[in-house]
């Protein structure tokens, strides 16, 4: 199963928030803007972390996390059952109080007739007001009823007549699964990779590790198939058995050392006065945990040393490495999910993997290498959740993974935003993804503080050193070159989503000499901008005609950007009152004057 929905209320920085989940999960924002807020109400829900009183927002006394799953498989809904919808989704909330206490509750479909709320089941559990209810045929024929009777007699009733019944989809007002506490694992299996890890803490022989719990597995298929392996543990067994006074059967154990009945015959005579005696028993070693506690990881890489003493890149890489394989060992391991036998509880065969700050350690190009790694992994049927400063860790084709943790000035609760959308229609789409060869950086303006959308590589390259000569440029500002000036719109309504402030700059294009056709065509150009932009989020500023009339340079040539800042930085040249009022609109002087 997979998570489609998460609610958080009061959790940290977020107040009140309600997040759609993709496979794919990239969390961003600024310092202190409660992305990894976001991430750890998703290991709070998981029970990967507790919550302390600090935790609760602006004095609240109460808060929780609320994850709806979808995409159950047969196993879930065995599992689920009770909490099963129409849809075949469940939901389940995580309450935490303050000063410690905490309850896992889920939704219900609850019946409008009271008669067949569970809630009300130990009020019908005499015969003679039982045996007058419609389910009555369900109940059974002799004996004592006991609550349970009833609860499973609801049950069957509502399976067979659920089309007829009226429900309230609302919360249960006992525990989840019965349980105090969720067992561990039950939604699934959860890795959690934080920002600061040594290496070798994912690589001990410990269950608790990544590491381990893969190792487990192998040494679990060796103990099954390796002859010598059997053999050795039948020959272990059989020794050890030869040292209690009795075998299995409980006959006295006639092969038993001497020196050992000896050593617990002269403990005993100590104890004479306590009237007590000494029985030594021994059991027989595990040898799958003698096998991993005695198993060390060494890493070659020209130096055969352990782990720790790699540097962090390498350690970092080693970690990524080890879940990758646990992704591909996924659906082999989903394959085993019938095997228990029909009605048992058991864990999810979910798997979520949760990163802070992946990229820490790795250099850029290693950095895109493991964003595909996370994008593959979201493609076996895991779930991947990570929080990052890094642009090489964004995708903008795969923008509904991508989420944004902002805080509005003043404000002190976290809002997120999202977009679920679909933005493209038709060639739309691949006009947006062509853009990406001529801005392979274009991730990064998820970061700023405001992008500035542009025609092409030119004003990509002039307007940041106008800027610098003005004294107006921004480093926290984003330059998009869009490819063309009919690109601008597809990043227009993409930023209008997120909200991210931007200023579109494009030419007017009515160039002396132009045709008329070509006038109406450009004017076209320039109505889909003005249509697209929000006044809300960004604006326009239009060159007249292009950056290069704007700028006085000739006409003509090759290679316009070195052209224009050979120009711009050549001795006597002076700018306009018309582009200084341009490069500071774009750069937002007049707004703060």
């Amino acid at each position: 199963m997979k998570i489609e929905k998460i609610t958080i209320k009061n959790w940290r920085s977020i107040k009140d928030q309600v997040i759609h989940a993709q496979d794919l999960m990239v969390i961003i924002g600024q310092n202190n803007h409660g992305k990894s807020n976001l991430l750890s109400s998703i290991l709070f829900f998981f029970g990967e972390i507790k919550s302390h009183d600090l935790d609760f927002h602006s004095g609240s006394t109460e808060l929780y996390v609320e994850l709806q799953f979808g995409c159950l498989d047969e196993s879930d809904n065995t599992t689920f059952k009770k909490y099963l919808t129409s849809e075949g989704k469940i939901a389940v909330r995580k309450t935490a109080y303050l000063g410690g206490s905490f309850e896992y509750r889920g939704y219900i479909q609850n019946p409008a007739e009271e008669w067949l709320q569970e809630a009300n089941a130990s009020a019908y559990a005499k015969r003679e007001l039982a045996s007058s209810l419609p389910f009555h045929s369900f109940i059974p024929a002799a004996g004592r009823i006991s609550k349970q009777d009833i609860v499973a007699a609801q049950a069957a009733y509502i399976e067979q007549n659920r089309e007829s019944i009226n429900f309230s989809y609302e919360l249960e007002s006992t525990n989840f699964l019965g349980l105090k506490s969720v067992a561990s694992g039950i939604f699934g299996e959860v890795y959690f990779i934080p920002a600061v890890k040594e290496a070798s803490d994912d690589f001990t022989s410990k269950d608790s590790s990544v590491f381990g719990k893969m190792y487990s597995d192998v040494v679990a298929l060796m103990s099954e198939s390796n002859e010598e392996w059997k053999a050795t543990k039948d020959n272990l067994g059989r020794l050890f058995a030869t040292l209690n006074k009795k075998d299995k059967d409980g006959s006295a154990n006639e092969g038993r050392p001497q020196q050992l009945s000896d050593f617990e015959e002269e403990l005993s005579t100590e104890l004479v006065a306590w009237g007590a005696r000494v029985d030594i028993e021994i059991s027989s070693p595990d040898i799958e945990s003698v096998f991993k506690a005695n198993t060390q990881v060494w890493v070659d890489d020209g130096v055969r040393t352990d782990i720790k003493r790699k540097g962090h890149g390498l350690q970092r890489a080693l970690t990524v490495a080890l879940i990758q394989v646990v992704a591909k060992r996924a659906v082999a391991a989903a394959s085993n999910a019938g095997n228990e036998a029909e009605g048992a509880r058991k864990a999810s065969n979910s798997r979520y993997f949760i990163f802070e700050e992946p990229e820490l350690y790795l250099h850029p190009q290693a950095q895109r290498s493991l964003f595909d790694s996370f994008v593959n992994l979201s493609e076996t049927g895991s779930q991947v959740i990570l929080c990052t400063h890094s642009s090489g860790l964004i995708d903008v084709e795969r923008y509904r993974s991508i989420y944004i943790a902002t805080k509005e000035p003043r404000a002190d609760a976290t809002t997120v935003r999202q977009c679920v959308d679909d933005l493209f229609q038709g060639d739309a789409k691949k006009d947006f993804n062509l853009s990406y060869w001529i801005n392979p950086d274009r991730g990064e303006l998820f970061f700023a503080s405001r992008v500035l959308l542009l025609e092409g590589a030119t004003e990509k390259t002039v307007f940041p050193l106008l800027a610098k000569r003005l004294g107006v440029f921004r480093y926290d500002f984003t330059l998009i070159d869009c490819g063309s000036k009919d690109s601008i719109p597809l990043y227009v309504r993409l930023l209008n989503k997120f909200k991210i402030p931007y200023v579109a700059i494009y030419d007017r294009d009515h160039q002396h000499g132009k045709s008329a056709d070509a006038i109406v065509s450009a004017d076209a150009s320039t109505q889909k901008i003005e249509d697209a932009i929000d006044p809300a989020v960004g604006k326009t500023v239009v060159l007249i005609n292009d950056i290069e009339e704007e700028l006085g340079l000739p006409k003509g040539g090759s290679s316009k950007p070195y052209i224009a800042l050979n120009h711009i930085s050549s001795h006597g040249f002076t700018l306009s009152e018309g582009i200084k009022q341009k490069v500071r609109s774009v750069y937002g002087i007049e707004e703060e004057a």
